[in-house]
């Protein structure tokens, strides 16, 4: 199988690139590059026994380079004179009626919650595939997606975005 084997996985990549980013032409762009550098790297895909994989393999691509842009935009914008900035004005009842979307509420999870929730319940992966996109364990990805999805019931329920605990080691000496 070669590149053109990527072209029936189009449509699910489009879809998780669109949640991801939540612009429809960033998400093409999300989705153009990773098809670019899917056909570069195109000998580093290794098939499963079962012939299965392509499409994780896909996902770990778009992944990767979502995390790229991402990290390239923090640094673009720690580069803007604070005087460029807008500062928005607080109206804490402007968004209520968007609350109840349910991509509303996806973006307003932390990204680490809100990648496992599309990978699990929009892409139907399994844990192990979801853990391997991501390149975190099996155990973090249930994890995070138990947390996501209770965050997504509160803010469906109208609440306001949940700030999750870090849970920090204590080193005892």
């Amino acid at each position: 199988m070669g590149p053109e084997g990527a072209l029936t996985h189009i449509p699910r990549l489009r879809r998780y690139a669109r949640l991801l980013t939540g612009d429809a032409s960033r998400a093409d762009d999300l989705l153009q590059d990773t098809l670019e550098r899917a056909c570069h790297k195109w000998s580093l895909w290794r098939p499963r026994e079962d012939g299965s994989g392509l499409r994780g393999w896909l996902l770990s691509l778009m992944h990767n380079l979502y995390l790229n842009q991402v990290r390239d935009q923090v640094h673009e914008r720690q580069a803007v004179e604070l005087d460029e900035g807008n500062e928005p004005s607080h109206d804490p009842f402007l968004h209520t009626p968007e609350r109840l979307d349910l991509e509303q509420a996806l973006r307003q999870l932390s990204p680490a919650l809100r990648e496992v929730v599309l990978l699990v319940c929009v892409e139907e992966l399994p844990y192990a595939e979801a853990a391997q996109v991501l390149g975190v364990p099996v155990g973090t990805v249930m994890s995070r997606l138990s947390r996501g999805r209770e965050q997504l019931r509160h803010l469906m329920d109208g609440g306001a975005p949940v700030q999750t605990r870090t849970h920090r080691l204590k080193i005892v000496k």
